[in-house]
């Protein structure tokens, strides 16, 4: 509803009001504004409850006239609400004098009292033409610190300003070489090639835009010298010249103007040449006196002169012989006499040998006489170790037998192990006279190692301390288990294990799986891998970081854990799978790494297994390369690790994870702390991590982010920022944090991380607020958004797999593996033998991405059966038929393809 008050001339002195009305209460109070050209500018208020509203401009009301009033009703207090507008024109401001600014303000009524709002000002808006300082172009050298300087016109409103790079604006939130300072300044940090150009600065505001003169920026470089060539050969080939070398201003070359060189771009020196001296031929010695042979000879040497310098060698024959009786030379010997002295010879030197060979015997055998215990046959020792062989019957000079009553059960000692072999049947007071049947130690040095071996009929089992020291002069006969452990007091160990960290399994003929969980590392053990009959407490241990010897050395960095599994002697009839996770990111289209698998030996050193790429035929084992892991294929248990280096030109990259912790809620403390760590992209490193910071109290903020580490002996640089200085006050000095590069690429520090302290202003302070910012230097970063409550219980976060939906730990028999075992048999009966149309394994292997290096399946009995073995490694946890069909119906093998329909589930 509009009011128009045309007849009112003068404000009345009072107004009617209701005495329960409040105060009116400004909902929307006048803004300033500026006159641009001669348009008018609009003032407007709104004020509830308001019976009536006027401007008042400099100390004076506006005519009524002059309001334009509107009047409603609020739908939810029902209350008048009352909006007035007037307007403002250029005059109006001019003809103000004074030294204040031209302002205007309303006042409202209510039967309760008045109100006034702010003031709004009023003011003419101009912009001048020249600027006060204009950019100048300049030439600086590449990478130098540039400043261009503007200083906008003078203007009301004040002018805003941009930059402008060949008419493009300058974004520094996009190119953040650039920087805009508060006084209108652009800095360029350091100069590229890329930023020569022309620069503008623009200033605007309301009334007018602005452009400054063009400032030409070039960027020079100036020349710089390429390494000498080597020395040229010298020009004379005989006698004295001259030799030089060349260099180029290539590095880099002079660009923009920039300087050239300094410095002469040849070099020469003088040089002398040895002449090459041909060889001559000495005089003829004498004749030598006439032979048996009815000749005789006569020398001569190359040393007149003798060849040098490169110089030819004399030419011709270096003897000379000839018939010294022209013909009439008598032989002494008849015919066939020569033949039957030379026999004569040979067979008196066999009798002679013969004779030496009697006589050695029989004194060994008199030096052996002394010696008394059953020591195993020879030739099972060196090609079975505790493999069933052949004993010698116990003495009968031995007071102490093991069983006096019954003979030795050979068949409760055959667990085979590779290596180690010792004896152990002599009595107890037998100690003084104990030979060693091997030279290598019983066991791999493993803490408190435990070894179970069973037979199928007794299930008798034997136990040997890991820390038991053998002698070389001992010998422990194995000849019955169960007697062992009743004549021979041993204590019991078992093999050491971090919680998490480890796993073990009694397994057979039939075979089974080792997994870890949560950490990615296990051991396929095929069917048949073990001896039928035999069981074997097998292990599998992720080596803590603390407590072992990292694989790598120089540039190598480590790239999966050190895992051991066991027990390291035994003899296996098949390959055995170990699969490892890495860290080494393999999605580039050039090879970037050289990877290497190394084991540990007895004494802790480390030695290389194979190179991935360089395997021959005598590679021990096969190494299965995926974007995350690594499956291994091996007949020798023990320790193993993944190590890698930059193969160049490119640098290598690393796949690492970040992760941010915190102290666990409610903070009682001032103090706080913020914990980032630096690890290994593997699901062992963050399980690692996990673990220790659930010891110390501290809880995952949030999912930990990828980084890629490349080698490029760079720092990792972490800094914090934003954070609420009114509330929070970091207690770091520096700008920020560093870790060295070679800490981060030898792996020898686990797990790395920098923590950033800080201290709250008092304990009602609850709410953070801050980012973190973590890259490596001249590489790439990361940037975590922190915003949490300190004081709110927040539920566990684990970005690893809940406990239900992780493998088992082991699997034994048939249930470790998706592939049946007849369907298995079938499929190696069909591919084993080779097709005159290559439709056998090898196909299969590059069906499956396993043909990197087929000599190593072709050694085997069955490559069918390796290659299957290596895809149930691959595929653990998401196994299903459908691959491998798919891989055996490209090949046309419609018969395996019924067999696995009705047998298997694809």
């Amino acid at each position: 509803m509009v009011i128009d008050y045309t007849e009112a001339e003068v404000l009345p002195d009072s107004f009617p009001s209701a005495p329960a009305e409040p105060l009116p209460e400004f909902l929307l109070e006048p803004e300033d504004a500026f006159i641009v050209k001669n348009r008018p500018v609009q003032l407007r208020c709104r004020a509830s409850p308001a019976t009536q509203i006027y401007f008042k401009c400099n100390g004076e009301w506006v005519n009524q006239n002059d309001h334009i009033t509107r009047e409603s009703l609020d739908q939810i207090t029902g209350l008048v609400v009352r909006e007035v507008d007037i307007s403002v024109s250029r005059t109006q401001v001019e003809e103000l004098f004074g030294l204040e600014d031209y302002w205007c303000q309303c006042v409202a009524w209510s039967s309760a009292g008045t109100t006034k709002s702010n003031r709004a000002y009023v003011r003419i808006a101009y912009l001048r033409k020249n600027f006060e300082q204009e950019p100048l172009g300049r030439e600086v050298r590449l990478e130098q610190e540039v400043l261009l300087q503007c200083r906008p016109p003078e203007g009301m409103p004040a002018a805003e300003v941009d930059w402008l790079k060949n008419e493009d604006v300058i974004d520094p939130s996009q190119d953040s070489n650039f920087l805009i300072t508060i006084d209108h300044d652009l800095i360029i940090k350091q100069a590229r090639l890329s930023d020569t150009a022309n620069y503008t600065c623009v200033a605007r505001n309301v009334v007018a835009k602005r452009r400054s003169s063009t400032a030409t920026l070039i960027v020079y470089v100036s020349g710089g010298w390429s390494s000498w060539t080597e020395w040229s050969e010298c020009n004379a080939r005989c006698g004295r010249g001259w030799q030089r070398r060349t260099r180029s201003c290539t590095n880099p070359a002079p660009l923009n103007g920039g300087a050239f060189c300094e410095g002469p771009p040849v070099q020469r020196v003088t040089c002398t040449t040895l002449c090459p001296v041909d060889g001559g031929w000495t005089e003829w010695a004498k004749w030598s006196a006439c032979g048996t042979e009815c000749t005789h000879w006569r020398s001569r040497e190359c040393q007149a002169p003798p060849p040098i310098n490169g110089g030819k060698h004399c030419s011709g024959s270096m003897m000379e012989s000839k018939n010294c009786t022209e013909g009439l030379c008598a032989r002494t010997l008849a015919p066939g006499m020569g033949v039957a002295v030379y026999t004569g010879l040979v067979v008196a030197l066999l009798l002679s040998v013969i004779m030496v060979l009697c006589v050695g015997v029989l004194a060994y055998r008199r030096r052996c006489r002394h010696l008394h215990g059953d020591i195993t046959d020879s030739s099972s020792a060196l090609t079975a170790a505790f493999h069933p062989g052949n004993y010698k019957p116990p003495r009968q000079d031995n007071p102490h037998p093991l069983h006096p009553s019954a003979p030795p059960d050979l068949t409760a000692t055959a667990g085979a192990f590779r290596g180690p072999l010792f004896s152990l049947q002599q009595g107890v007071n037998d100690s003084p006279h104990k030979i060693p049947m091997t030279t290598s130690p019983l066991l791999d040095p493993l803490p408190s190692l435990k070894i179970k071996v069973y037979n199928s009929s007794t299930l008798s089992s034997l136990e040997l301390p890991a820390d038991m020291c053998i002698s070389d002069g001992e010998i422990l006969s194995l000849k019955s288990v169960g007697t062992v452990g009743r004549d021979r007091e041993y204590p019991s160990h078992t093999l050491s294990r971090e919680p998490g960290l480890s796993t073990s399994a009694t397994l057979g003929n039939l075979g089974g799986r080792l997994t870890i969980p949560n950490t990615g590392v296990s051991l396929l053990v095929p069917p048949g891998t073990i001896p039928q009959g035999k069981f074997y407490e097998m292990y599998l241990i992720i080596n803590k970081w603390d407590k072992t010897t990292l694989p790598s050395e120089g540039s190598q960095t480590v790239l999966s854990p050190v895992v051991s599994c066991g027990p390291s002697g035994m003899l296996l009839n098949r390959p055995v799978v170990l699969t490892l996770p890495h860290c080494a990111q393999l999605d580039t289209p050039t090879p970037d790494w050289t990877l290497t698998l190394k084991t540990q030996t007895h004494q802790g050193a480390w030695e290389e297994v194979l190179t991935v790429g360089e395997e021959t035929l005598s590679s021990p084992c096969y190494l299965q390369l995926e974007e995350e892991c690594c499956h291994v294929l091996m007949e020798q248990l023990g320790t193993y690790g993944l190590v890698g280096q930059s193969c160049p030109p490119q640098p290598a990259c690393k796949r690492l994870q970040l992760a941010l912790f915190a102290p666990r809620a409610p903070c009682l403390s001032l103090d706080y702390s913020l914990r980032i760590y630096c690890i290994h992209d593997t699901p062992h490193a963050l399980k690692e991590v996990l673990d220790l910071e659930r010891s110390l109290g501290g809880v995952l903020l949030e999912d930990p982010k990828p980084l890629l580490f490349k080698d490029s002996y760079h720092n990792l640089r972490l800094s914090i920022h934003d954070i609420p200085h009114s509330h929070w006050r970091s207690k770091l000095l520096a700008k920020y944090q560093e870790i060295p590069f070679y800490h981060i690429w030898s792996g020898s520090q686990r797990p790395l991380h920098c923590t950033f302290s800080l201290e709250r202003g008092s304990l009602a302070v609850s709410q953070l607020t801050c980012k973190i910012c973590v890259r490596q230097v001249e590489g790439e970063g990361q940037i975590f958004q922190l915003l949490t409550d300190i004081q709110e219980t927040l539920p566990p976060h684990s970005p690893l797999p809940s406990g239900g939906c992780c493998l088992p730990s082991s699997q034994v028999g048939p249930y470790a593996f998706r592939l049946p075992d007849s369907i298995r048999h079938k499929i190696c009966a069909s591919l084993d033998a080779p097709s005159a149309r290559g439709c056998d394994w090898r196909l299969l292997a590059r069906s499956l991405g396993f043909d990197r290096y087929l000599n190593y399946f072709a050694t085997k009995p069955s490559p069918t059966g390796v290659l299957l073995d290596l895809w149930e490694a691959c595929h653990q946890g998401d196994a299903d038929l459908v691959s491998l069909a798919t891989a055996l119906e490209e090949m046309g093998k419609s018969e395996v393809l019924v067999v696995m329909t009705t047998d298997g589930d694809c």
